[in-house]
């Protein structure tokens, strides 16, 4: 039961995930790009390099997405001051309103998996949800 619930869970999240994220205002991006959106944050501008290293991807492959972010007004990308070999990406405002969308989104889905739970509950989830994202970041090490 618990499986067939988990892998119908991942399935219906694959399928959705695109249309309720990418809606007619942020249609000119991918879920990919949404991604990026998020690693980049709300805070103070970022390094290339670790954005790159929080999405487990390279630089070159990170610049090929911030390049079309940046031409489609969602990101801006600048050399740091202190260090000229150092490139910053931070938001422009399409890209706060992307990253805001999406965050809400991923707030309304832990709202409705911790509707009606118990503290108690919410442990036990919390634990076998560590024990899948330890699955995901060291599946493919071995």
């Amino acid at each position: 039961m618990a499986r067939d619930m988990l892998m119908q869970l991942f399935d219906e999240i694959l399928r959705r995930q695109d249309k309720v994220i990418i809606t007619d205002e942020f249609k000119d991006i991918s879920n990919n790009d949404m991604h990026i959106i998020a690693a980049i944050g709300l805070d103070e501008p970022r390094s290339m390099s670790a954005v790159a290293r929080d999405l487990s991807v390279t630089v070159g492959t990170l610049t090929i997405a911030i390049n079309n972010l940046v031409k489609k007004s969602y990101v801006r990308r600048v050399r740091s001051e202190k260090d000229r070999r150092v490139v910053l990406v931070s938001l422009l405002d399409k890209g706060i309103r992307a990253y805001k969308h999406h965050r809400q989104f991923h707030d309304e889905m832990i709202q409705a998996t911790l509707q009606g739970l118990d503290e108690e509950q919410t442990q036990t989830l919390i634990r076998a949800l560590e024990n899948l994202n330890a699955f995901f970041r060291d599946y493919g090490k071995h």
